[in-house]
């Protein structure tokens, strides 16, 4: 049995490339899904500069606020952050950033909602944003039980009441402590992280959703391949195809001659 030692061409692109391995084919799939000048590209559409879009971005960084934070409390303890001053600070920053976090989400959420953020195929990015906002929630709300106060009791045990009214109570106890650091600390920022991840990909994937009145590519795309009631225009009496031309063009400011 021989093996074949001397190195082959290297393909003129990715498109030429056949993988023979796993490994091969995932690089190509990746490549070909998310290529770098996707991943990091260089310019921006002009719409960008907008205020409106700066806000996905300060989500993002008080999340990273948000989770540095909540690693040093971990590990300081509850005692620690009790009594320390500088534990003290440090719990002040985690809830801080906490608050910030969902003010810049929910403007960012608003935002595209009234943008129409899922058009020209990003429904899955809008999608993995709104459970982004979702999981949040849940993290938020079991951090608020574990900080060992009256209030994180009084939440608890009013939170007990809803959870035994649509059946849930018996899976997650919200006045076992052990239960909800597992799910503040661990289990949910991870959800969180990871629907985050997913959320940037996406967006760096189909770029970035322009303004409804701002040309999008992609959408005019979809538009172009999706039968329009033009068809059945050309078909129909001519005359009446004419009215209902001018009627169109009347709703967008247009008309044609």
């Amino acid at each position: 049995m021989s093996t074949d030692t001397t190195p082959s061409a290297a393909p003129a692109s990715i498109d030429d490339f056949e993988p023979t391995t796993w490994t091969g084919s995932v690089r190509k799939k990746w490549i070909t899904t998310l290529p770098p000048e996707k991943m990091l590209p260089e310019n921006q559409p002009a719409y960008v500069s907008s205020w409106i879009y700066v806000f996905g971005m300060l989500t993002i960084t008080a999340l990273i606020v948000v989770i540095a934070s909540g690693c040093i409390l971990t590990i300081g303890g509850v005692q620690w952050f009790h009594e320390s001053s500088t534990g003290h600070f440090v719990n002040s920053l985690h809830f801080w950033s906490v608050q910030l976090f969902f003010l810049f989400m929910i403007v960012h959420l608003w935002g595209k909602f009234w943008m129409a953020a899922w058009r020209g195929n990003r429904g899955l990015t809008w999608a993995t944003g709104a459970i982004c906002f979702m999981a949040a929630l849940a993290t938020a709300f079991t951090g608020y039980t574990i900080t060992t106060n009256f209030n994180a009791q009084w939440i608890a045990f009013e939170a007990k009441d809803v959870m035994n009214s649509v059946a849930l109570g018996s899976w997650i106890n919200v006045t076992n402590l052990g239960q909800m650091v597992g799910m503040h600390v661990v289990l949910l920022p991870l959800a969180v992280v990871a629907v985050v991840a997913m959320h940037v990909l996406l967006v760096r994937k189909h770029g970035v959703v322009p303004p409804i009145d701002a040309l999008d590519p992609e959408a005019a795309v979809i538009a172009l391949a999706v039968p329009s009631h033009s068809a059945e225009a050309r078909t129909a009496d001519p005359g009446e195809a004419a009215t209902g031309s001018r009627s169109a063009d009347a709703t967008t400011g247009e008309v044609s001659s």
